[in-house]
C-alpha cells in the first residue's frame, strides 16, 4: 500500500526550504483521467441501454412478445437518466474513477460488476415501487449484462490507449524513491516491470539508516541495486529533484529515518511535486498487510500465511494436472532432446541434483544435463569468470557447456523433467527458482522468505530477464509472487514464459 501523503498533509505547514525554480511540467493526463473516463462511462451506459432494448425488442430474443406489451423506445427514457446517475454514483463509490497506481484490469472488472448489479437493482425496485414503468424484464437482464460487457471494454481500450501514450513518453512521470529497504527495492521492481503506469524510474536515495556503520558515504553512495540507478543520499533529496526534473517522490523509509521526511515533504509541496509514502509498517511483509476499521480508527491486520490451504489446494491441483497434460504435449521434445544429449557428448542424459524446497526441505531435482561429465568438480575453477551476483554462479560462456547443453539452456528445454517433479508435488509449475543448498547458507534473513513457497519450474524472475536480473532483484519477484499468488497470475506467466522460452532473451 502506499499512501499519497498530499492528501493528508498539513495544509498549514511552512516550508523552510527555497522553492525549486519553475520547469516544465509533463502533460497532465491523471489530472484529466477520471472526468474522461466518467464521460465514457456516460456514453456506454446509454449505448447499454440502447444494445439491451435492441436486444429484446428488435432481435425478439426471449419469449415473444405480445403486441399488447410491445413498447416503444421512448418509453424506456424516463430510465435513462436515473440509470447514470445510479451507475456514475455507484462506480464513483466503488473508487472506480480514483486513479490509484497499482490499479489492474481485475479492479475495474469487479467495481464494474458491483455497480451494475446495484444500480440494475435499484431500478428495478424503485420502478416497481411507483408502479409507473410495464417495462420487460428481459430489457432489464440484457441491460445488466450489457452494461458489465461494454463498460469493461470500455476500460480494456481506455487502458490500451493510456498505455500507449505512456510507451511514446506522452505523460509519463519521472519518479524517485527514497530509500532502499525492502519495500523500496520491491516498488522499484513494480514500477519498472509496468510501463502501463506511465512512471519512468530515475533512481533511489539512500538514508543513513540503511548505510552499514563504517561504510564510507562515496561507497554508499554509489551502491546501485540492480539496474536501478543510486542518485545518493535523504539529505540530497531537494537538489536531485531539481537536477532530475522529478515530477513524483515515493518515501519507503525504515522508522529510524523519519526525521528525514519533512524536509522532503516541504521541498516537494513548495514546487509542487507529487509524494507518496510506504508507511515502515508494511516492511513486515507486502501483501499480508490488510486494513481494518475498529470505531473510525485504522487497524493494519497482518495475515500469517500468505498462500492459505484453500489457495494452496487450487494451486496443488492445477500443478498436477497441468504437468500431466504438459508432460504429453511436449513428449516428442523430451524424447528428441533426449537422443540430442546421448549422441552430442558422453555422460547421463537426465542429472539428478539436492535442491531446497518449501520451508527448507530438500528434494532430488530432475534436470536435461547441459554440461560436460565432472562440470561440478569444475565448479571451484570458474568463480573468476562469474557473472552473477550473490550467492547464485552465473557465465555466458561458460566453457562446460555442451553444444546441446547451450541450445537447451537458452531455450530453458532443461527445466522439462522437472515436470516429474510438479507431478510428485516437490515442484510447481510457478514460483521461486529451487535454489542449490549451499546457495541458501549464504542467505540474509529476509532472503529466506522466498522458501515460503514451493519452487518452481518457471517464475516472475524467468519472466523478467531471467539472469539479466541481480540475486536481489530476483528475490524481490520471488517475494512478491508468494505474497499475490493469483490463478490469473500463474497464467500470465505462464503465457510469458513461452514467450521467453522461444526468444531465449537472458538465459544461459
Amino acid at each position: 500500500m502506499v499512501l499519497d501523503y498530499q492528501e493528508i498533509a498539513s495544509p498549514l505547514a511552512e516550508p523552510t526550504m527555497p522553492a525549486p525554480a519553475a520547469r516544465a511540467r509533463p502533460v497532465a493526463i491523471r489530472r484529466y483521467a477520471p472526468v474522461i473516463l466518467a464521460l465514457i462511462d456516460l456514453a456506454l451506459v446509454y449505448l447499454a441501454f440502447m444494445v439491451a432494448y435492441w436486444v429484446r425488442y428488435d432481435l425478439q430474443l426471449g419469449p415473444a412478445i405480445q403486441a399488447r406489451d410491445q413498447l416503444g423506445f421512448q418509453a424506456y427514457l424516463p430510465l435513462v437518466v436515473p440509470l447514470v446517475v445510479f451507475m456514475l454514483t455507484t462506480l464513483w463509490a466503488k473508487g472506480a474513477y480514483r486513479m490509484r497506481m497499482g490499479n489492474e484490469m481485475q479492479d475495474d472488472i469487479t467495481s464494474t460488476l458491483s455497480a451494475a448489479t446495484i444500480t440494475v437493482a435499484t431500478i428495478v425496485v424503485l420502478t416497481a415501487m411507483l408502479h409507473q414503468y410495464q417495462y420487460s424484464r428481459g430489457v432489464i437482464i440484457y441491460l445488466w449484462l450489457a452494461l458489465i460487457v461494454l463498460l469493461v471494454l470500455g476500460r480494456w481500450v481506455y487502458r490500451l490507449v493510456m498505455a500507449a501514450l505512456f510507451r511514446r513518453g506522452i505523460g509519463v512521470r519521472r519518479l524517485l524513491i527514497v530509500g532502499a529497504t525492502e519495500t523500496g527495492k520491491m516498488i522499484m521492481q513494480g514500477v519498472a516491470g509496468r510501463r502501463d503506469l506511465g512512471y519512468e524510474l530515475v533512481g533511489f536515495v539512500h538514508t543513513r539508516a540503511e548505510t552499514p556503520p563504517g561504510t564510507l558515504r562515496q561507497s554508499a553512495a554509489s551502491a546501485d541495486f540492480g539496474r536501478f540507478r543510486n542518485l545518493g543520499f535523504a539529505a540530497d533529496v531537494p537538489s536531485i529533484v531539481d537536477q532530475e526534473r522529478i515530477d513524483e517522490v515515493i518515501i519507503a523509509l525504515p522508522a529510524s529515518a523519519h526525521q528525514d521526511i519533512l524536509p522532503i515533504l516541504q521541498h516537494c509541496e513548495a514546487g509542487g511535486i507529487g509524494f507518496k509514502i510506504v508507511p515502515d509498517t508494511f516492511e513486515l511483509s507486502l501483501g499480508r498487510v490488510q486494513v481494518d476499521d475498529l470505531a473510525g480508527i485504522p487497524v493494519l491486520d497482518v495475515r500469517e500465511q500468505p498462500l492459505h490451504r484453500l489457495k494452496l489446494a487450487v494451486k496443488q491441483g492445477t500443478d498436477v494436472v497441468l504437468a500431466f497434460a504438459l508432460g504429453i504435449v511436449f513428449l516428442p521434445v523430451l524424447l528428441l532432446t533426449a537422443l540430442a544429449i546421448r549422441l552430442d557428448s558422453a555422460g547421463p542424459i537426465i542429472i539428478i541434483q539436492e535442491r531446497v524446497g518449501q520451508n527448507g526441505r530438500l528434494f532430488r531435482c530432475y534436470k536435461f544435463r547441459s554440461m560436460c561429465r565432472g562440470s561440478e568438480e569444475m565448479l571451484s575453477e570458474m568463480h573468476p569468470f562469474n557473472e552473477a551476483d550473490g550467492p547464485l554462479y552465473k557465465s555466458r560462456n561458460d566453457p562446460r557447456r555442451t553444444r546441446v547443453g547451450r541450445f537447451i539452456r537458452r531455450h530453458s528445454i532443461d527445466e522439462m523433467p522437472q515436470l516429474w517433479n510438479v507431478v510428485r508435488r516437490e515442484m510447481s509449475l510457478v514460483g521461486p527458482r529451487p535454489a542449490l543448498p549451499h546457495e541458501v547458507t549464504e542467505y540474509e534473513p529476509w532472503q529466506r522468505r522466498r522458501l515460503q513457497s514451493r519452487p518452481g519450474i518457471t517464475g516472475m524472475w524467468q519472466v523478467s530477464g531471467r539472469s539479466d536480473l541481480s540475486f536481489d532483484e530476483m528475490v524481490m519477484l520471488d517475494i512478491y509472487y508468494i505474497e499475490n499468488w493469483s490463478l490469473i497470475l500463474d497464467l500470465k506467466i505462464l503465457l510469458r514464459t513461452v514467450a521467453a522460452m522461444i526468444t531465449g532473451r537472458g538465459a544461459y
